[in-house]
């Protein structure tokens, strides 16, 4: 098993979900909210004058527990949707040691 963890922004969260609702290899996804501080680039399309004063991006974590072939599945499909998460998203796989509910 594997945790994909997606960090997106948080105006991409709801067309992130359908697409990730669309694929039958995800079974369940938690949306985290974060802030993204740091050097802004003042020529990103995605900054609002919002963000531009108040020094940081609001953006949405997103775990997603995959079976290990699953995930290149998933990352095509984002790469190839049309939901905003291209060249804006960053993303980190972690192997999954043990999972289940209680």
């Amino acid at each position: 098993m594997k945790n994909l963890t997606l960090i997106v922004h948080a105006d991409i969260k709801e067309a992130l979900a359908d697409i990730l609702r669309g694929l039958k290899v995800v079974s369940g996804f938690t949306f985290t909210h974060v802030e993204g501080h740091g050097a802004q680039d003042e020529r990103d399309p995605m900054l609002s004058a919002r963000d531009r004063v108040v020094g940081y991006v609001p953006h949405a974590r997103v775990d997603i527990v995959l079976d290990g072939d699953a995930v290149d599945t998933v990352l095509e499909a984002l790469r190839k949707s049309q939901c905003g998460v291209v060249g804006h998203g960053h993303y980190w796989i972690t192997k999954v040691e043990r999972q289940g509910r209680l």
